[in-house]
């Protein structure tokens, strides 16, 4: 394993750790820890920037470039994340199992359609 695989893959786990346990921390009110979570969560997040910006740096690569790809792909995946978190609450929290099925397999197709928006069509 490459030195810069290995610090990336070390940076990632603390970054979502951080992150996880905040918004957990901010979103179960039998916590009553919202403040701290928000602190935790954001924690995260500049970790998580952080180590694109390491793994950037330590593979020789140049800034990361705001293109229309790049923003579609974005977009999408945060849609497709909420559909499909959406269609499991559905499903498990709110008692409509077939509704949440069907938002659920809705944001996977959505998830699914990254992979042309990221890497485009080869002939």
């Amino acid at each position: 394993m490459k030195k810069t695989t290995f610090i990336t893959i070390v940076l990632s786990a603390i970054s979502m750790m951080f992150f996880a346990i905040g918004m957990c921390m901010a979103l179960i009110p039998e916590w009553n820890a919202f403040n701290q979570g928000i602190i935790f969560g954001s924690i995260g997040i500049v970790l998580g920037i952080i180590t694109i910006i390491t793994y950037r740096r330590m593979a020789s690569k140049s800034p990361v470039e705001i293109s229309g790809r790049m923003i579609a792909s974005l977009l999408a995946g945060i849609a497709g994340a909420l559909l499909l978190g959406i269609g499991m609450c559905f499903s498990m929290a709110w008692n409509n199992m077939i509704l949440g099925i069907i938002v659920g397999i809705i944001g996977i197709a959505v998830l699914l359609s990254l992979i042309p928006i990221a890497r485009g069509f080869k002939d």
